[in-house]
């Protein structure tokens, strides 16, 4: 790294000081002159017929400037990035207590906010389907007219049966996981206005303005073209603003007044409305051979993708893909269903399936460890997959694999270096229990085979000698900006102050796919490498002109071109600008796309899978347990990533300890509750996210570098791949601190306790 000027160093952030300062304007704070506000009509059931929709009594209320229904929908009346089959406002159905049915626009908030509730709609209620083992019966009620089931992925290979017989261990369990919420502090919020040119102009925040637009386009009947949509800054978004949210209704009541429409929504909307993280049921039975060799795994997950398909197809096969953890393993028998229920939506989020399956696999990992009396390490180390192996599904892994270097890293944390000296038992306080725990993942990146993958950057010359990159990528608070601004400088030859990066813009940015995948930096900044390189050539050739020497007498460092012999002849790139401009002509611009290699395979019915990049890492959890009360607190954590080269190592250790906690939210506490089809958790008074002492005291970054050749500068993602094994590493530190083995998450305190109390009456009968 030492021959890089900006690459893996710390650089500041691009955006810091006016986040710092508060001058930056999130979506929220947007406002427009003559502005209306926008509230939308819920349903008031989580699956009814609509028999009929009354506006008359909110089209009268004074200060009312439009309500609109279905019939008010222009385009197609349907979103949704793989299958569009959620209304922009319903029309005959409800499916989920957050489904939108009306919406009104009007002078202030608070009229708006009286509007919809003068809305008299007539329902039917139905039966509501909230259980994803019972929706999948053939009697069940049917969410959609077609079944509920949304896909079903099967994956079998080798010779499954007879490694079962042939197996010295099989060991069987069934695992569950919560239905995560994003909690980005920012809710969905926005503005829509029409333009003089008759341009619909929408600042949402999102992952991917592009897609907006092209989604819009169907919606509204619009050109896309006749659609800018701005989707930077974003307040947060995990993988939750993906998917269209509000930018639909907000472009309808937009095109229906001709006056800018803001919403901002509450707390309660935003929980009961949008994307959640798939809650999973998971049958493991995995075969061993005594020695450790994993030899055969049956998996069947069911995941509840709630009311529409938002991007459960893909979350579900991302799943099945990971099952089986980064392990060699030639006979597997894999069964997946997404399914239907009334139960919100479920949808993209950080790790898109494979924390789920992530704590299961590990789960097993350990069980299988003790029960063989292998060293939990070696244990994964003897299976992990190697560059050139196979993986259980049937794709050759031909690019960098960093499990070994992973695990080998593993012995450089000081939680692997002192675990022989943790106090087990508090001697001052008997019923406090200590243990460590390690779980390993991986976590495919991009978007696998089915779709372009692609990257696209503008760079930009400016009279001042700087430049200007666009990328339709988003920064939600990853400081993907600062390494794209990095990434620009490294191969410009300049400071970093002479970069300033505009995102997600579909007028100013090219193209660069959705920001999320753990494929930003990978897709943008290959991409940005590109078109630089195609500037410097340009650069390089107007400055051998002005000096009058051959371009490969030049060298070039600092924003200056000079000669190799005679340093002290040199032009800048502020001047080479300023010869351009003399010359009459317009500064250059150049573009950089990048389209990312694919497997060696594809497999059949099997939408985008296999994927060919993948991240590793390896997490590590100290926990006390308090057989008192089953409080849980983790009071150190570790993580050893292999993301390739590193680009900014502050922002590498800021997704790691970002990961780590919102790993140990879904590990311990964090779940919406829904019951029968009714959402009892609304806010963060009942939704429990780690706070500040929740967090252990120290979370360790070990960087391992596995360098990936077709990355910028050989480096790939690791946003997700930081979540993905830290719910069982603590859950594997509680059952090596208590003795309890836990196979649903979140692990709360109430459940920890039952198990506890469980564990003290077998004691009991066995020893009576």
């Amino acid at each position: 790294m030492e021959k890089f000027k900006h690459i893996g160093k710390v650089e500041k952030r691009v955006d810091a000081e006016e986040k710092a300062t508060g001058r930056i304007k999130y979506m929220s704070d947007l406002s427009f002159p003559d502005m209306l506000w926008g509230k939308v009509l819920r349903s008031r059931y989580p699956h009814a017929l609509i028999k009929k929709i009354d506006t008359s009594k909110a089209k009268a209320l004074k200060g009312v400037v439009a309500v609109v229904t279905w019939k008010d929908v222009p385009g197609l009346n349907g979103f949704g990035i793989v299958v569009p089959d959620q209304p922009v406002l319903c029309e005959d159905k409800v499916r989920y207590i957050g489904d939108a049915v009306a919406a009104v626009a009007a002078e202030t908030k608070e009229i708006a906010e009286e509007a919809v509730k003068l809305i008299d709609v007539e329902y039917e209620p139905l039966p509501v389907v909230d259980d994803p083992i019972k929706a999948m019966e053939p009697d069940a009620p049917k969410v959609h007219d077609d079944g509920n089931i949304h896909l079903h992925t099967q994956i079998k290979r080798g010779d499954v049966d007879k490694a079962f017989k042939e197996a010295d261990l099989i060991v069987e369990h069934t695992y569950r996981t919560g239905r995560q919420e994003h909690m980005f502090l920012e809710t969905e919020s926005g503005v829509a206005k029409l333009e003089e040119d008759g341009t619909l102009s929408v600042y949402a925040g999102s992952q991917y303005p592009q897609r907006d637009q092209l989604q819009l386009s169907r919606c509204l009947g619009l050109n896309p073209r006749k659609i800018h949509v701005v989707s930077y800054p974003v307040g947060g978004a995990f993988g939750g603003k993906d998917e269209l949210t509000i930018q639909p209704i907000l472009g309808l009541l937009a095109l229906k007044t001709k006056r800018p429409v803001k919403i901002v929504m509450s707390r309660e909307e935003s929980m009961i409305s949008y994307w959640k993280r798939h809650p999973m049921i998971m049958k493991y039975r995995t075969a061993v051979k005594k020695d450790g060799t994993l030899i055969a795994n049956e998996v069947k997950i069911y995941a509840d993708t709630g009311a529409y398909a938002s991007l459960g197809g893909p979350v579900l096969n991302l799943a099945v893909e990971h099952s089986c953890g980064p392990y060699r393993l030639d006979n597997v028998r894999i069964d997946g269903y997404c399914i239907y229920t009334n139960n919100g939506v479920a949808g993209a989020f950080r790790g898109f399936g494979v924390p789920q399956v992530t704590f299961a696999m590990e789960t097993q990992m350990d069980i299988i460890a003790e029960k063989l009396g292998i060293d939990k390490l070696d244990l994964r180390r003897k299976n992990a997959l190697r560059r050139g192996d196979t993986t259980p599904i049937g794709n050759k892994l031909t690019t960098s694999v960093g499990t070994i270097a992973v695990l080998d890293g593993v012995k450089q944390t000081d939680i692997w270096k002192n675990k022989d000296n943790i106090e087990r038992v508090d001697h001052n306080r008997p019923w406090i229990k200590r243990g460590v725990g390690i779980a390993l993942t991986s976590q495919g990146a991009g978007l696998g085979i089915g779709l372009p993958d692609y990257g696209g950057a503008i760079l930009r010359f400016r009279a001042d000698g700087g430049f200007t990159v666009g990328v339709g990528l988003v920064d939600y608070g990853q400081g993907i900006g600062t390494s794209f601004a990095q990434i620009v400088a490294e191969t410009m030859k300049c400071p970093i102050s002479k970069v300033d990066v505009i995102l997600g813009d579909t007028d100013l940015t090219a193209d660069s796919g959705p920001t999320s995948a753990s494929r930003g930096v990978y897709t943008g900044g290959r991409a940005s490498v590109i078109a630089s390189k195609r500037m410097m050539r340009i650069l390089k050739n107007k400055a051998s002109d002005m000096l009058n020497v051959s371009e490969d007498q030049l060298e070039v460092d600092n924003a200056t071109f000079y000669v190799k012999e005679h340093p002290d002849i040199y032009v800048t790139y502020e001047q080479i600008a300023l010869e351009f401009l003399k010359e009459g002509k317009s500064l250059p611009k150049t573009e950089g796309y990048f389209l990312a290699p694919i497997a060696d395979i594809k497999i059949k019915d099997a939408f985008g899978l296999p994927h060919n990049i993948f991240s590793f890492s390896a997490h590590l959890a100290v926990v006390e347990v308090n057989e008192l009360t089953g409080k849980v607190k983790v009071l150190e954590g570790a993580e050893v990533v292999d993301g390739g080269t590193v680009i900014n190592r502050q922002g590498f250790e800021g997704q790691v300890e970002g990961g780590y906690v919102m790993g140990l939210g879904y590990a311990l506490t964090e779940d919406v509750l829904i019951d029968k089809g009714l959402f009892k958790t609304l806010n963060f008074s009942t939704y429990i996210i780690p706070t500040s002492k929740d967090v252990p005291s120290k979370i360790q970054t070990v960087p391992v570098i596995d360098p990936e050749e077709t990355g910028p500068y050989k480096a790939k993602g690791i946003a997700e791949t930081v979540m993905c094994a830290t719910a069982p590493a603590i859950t594997n530190a509680i059952y090596d601190a208590a003795g309890i083995r836990i196979f649903k998450i979140p692990a709360t305190s109430e459940y920890i306790y039952t198990l506890l109390k469980e564990k003290e009456k077998k004691e009991y009968a066995d020893s009576h």
